[in-house]
């Protein structure tokens, strides 16, 4: 599949400063509410004395729906011209899924409300990636994503924050009640983003198309010929296979061997690695402009090998925690160049939208399976040896982008 090389970038569709701060406001918010579901609806549902296995139940039904959502979500984006309007969707969905579970904490109810959230995961975060792409075009899009991950992983410590102390000091189910008001501020920085600043074309992966009809798409099927998009969702599908299981596994252990300070450690597992994301994101943007995208994606596969073995060898808290500094590598990385190197793999096609949702399917099965998989083998073959296993698969993932991932920065690809 031939795609262009090179981003034509119009100064006179610039964005005004308004509409890239408002963006800001976009992530950090829509992170905040986000960050509601996940643990915390665990947290609200077992206060309400439902029993582990149909908190899982329903989060996995969650989970299934986010995944069944990505191809149509991100078909939708490619073909919808305001996309403003379908992350405003999205966030409103997101607010009254949490005011549905806080309110009625219902098995029929709470299925539905996760199940409504997890179709947002088809084209909210993918439309933030859309609008971004369509304020500043492809040239500028490393150092946005940049940006845009320093005000999520921002957004979302905050928000965390917030909730711990409102489910300490007044009731957990605040805690969804929260993330629902946190819709209203999303709402109103998404229209501060002026409708004329997002570049219908540069959106969906078509930089030079400055008209108001559609702009010419690949067809779908060419997609699925684009050997690079597919060995990248691979490697993704390899790093989501092992990281998804991780925290769920060294916290298990952390809570017979620790008891009750196991919440705390935890917490600090989770709180260390979104600190360095929201520190190092930015310079991650400005890397992947100047470095290139492969170096910087060794780097961030390669962390998560290290990271698994050395679980396997340190039982000690406080090392983990430190150890938990690799994860943050990983996640400011990825966080950034998942959409980038997408869109360097699209340019030109005008199927930006529909790849992320590709991509998204890939590596959205890795982590569903994940989770089952290293459970079992951690039953089988003990703990220490199951991180073992899932370092030999992540090593599998930096092998795969050595040897088959060419770098893709414009300036040094051809078709």
């Amino acid at each position: 599949m031939t795609v262009a090389t090179a981003q034509t970038f119009d100064a006179s569709i610039a964005p005004s400063g308004q509409s890239l701060r408002a963006l800001d406001g976009v992530n950090f918010f829509v992170a905040g509410t986000l960050a509601g579901f996940g643990p915390f609806v665990a947290v609200v549902l077992g206060t309400q004395g439902w029993s582990q296995e149909s908190i899982g139940l329903v989060l996995s039904a969650g989970g299934i729906a986010g995944l069944l959502a990505q191809l149509p979500g991100g078909e939708l984006l490619d073909v919808v011209r305001s996309k403003r309007v379908l992350v405003a969707a999205g966030t409103v969905m997101v607010g009254i899924a949490a005011l549905i579970i806080g309110l009625w904490p219902a098995l029929i109810p709470v299925s539905a409300a996760l199940m409504l959230q997890g179709i947002t995961g088809g084209f909210l975060g993918q439309g933030i990636a859309a609008i971004s792409l369509g304020l500043v075009g492809h040239q500028l899009l490393s150092e946005r994503l940049g940006r845009n991950q320093r005000f999520q992983s921002t957004g979302s410590l905050i928000a965390a924050g917030i909730f711990g102390f409102l489910g300490y000091f007044m009731s957990s189910r605040d805690i969804l009640l929260a993330a629902a008001i946190l819709v209203l501020p999303v709402l109103i920085a998404l229209l501060r983003i002026r409708a004329g600043d997002i570049h219908f074309g540069r959106s969906c992966g078509s930089p030079d198309h400055h008209h108001a009809t559609p702009p010419p798409r690949v067809d779908r099927h060419l997609l699925g010929k684009n050997r690079h998009l597919l060995i990248f969702a691979g490697c993704l599908f390899l790093f989501q296979l092992v990281n998804a299981s991780i925290l769920p596994l060294i916290s298990g252990a952390l809570a017979h061997r620790e008891g009750s300070s196991s919440a705390l450690i935890v917490s600090a597992l989770v709180i260390v690695p979104q600190i360095l994301v929201a520190l190092s994101a930015p310079w991650v943007g400005g890397q992947a402009r100047s470095w290139g995208r492969r170096p910087l994606l060794l780097i961030g596969f390669g962390a998560l090998p290290i990271r698994a073995l050395l679980f396997a060898l340190i039982a000690d808290p406080t090392l983990l925690v430190a150890v938990q500094i690799l994860d943050g590598v990983s996640g400011a990385v990825l966080g950034v160049l998942q959409a980038l190197v997408i869109a360097d793999l699209t340019n030109g096609t005008g199927r930006f939208n529909l790849a992320q949702g590709v991509v998204g399917v890939v590596s959205g099965i890795g982590a569903t399976i994940s989770t089952t998989l290293f459970g079992f083998l951690a039953h089988s073959i003990g703990r220490a040896a199951d991180f073992v296993v899932m370092a030999l698969i992540g090593c599998a993932a930096v092998v795969i982008v050595s040897l088959f991932l060419p770098e893709t920065r414009p300036s040094t690809r051809g078709s």
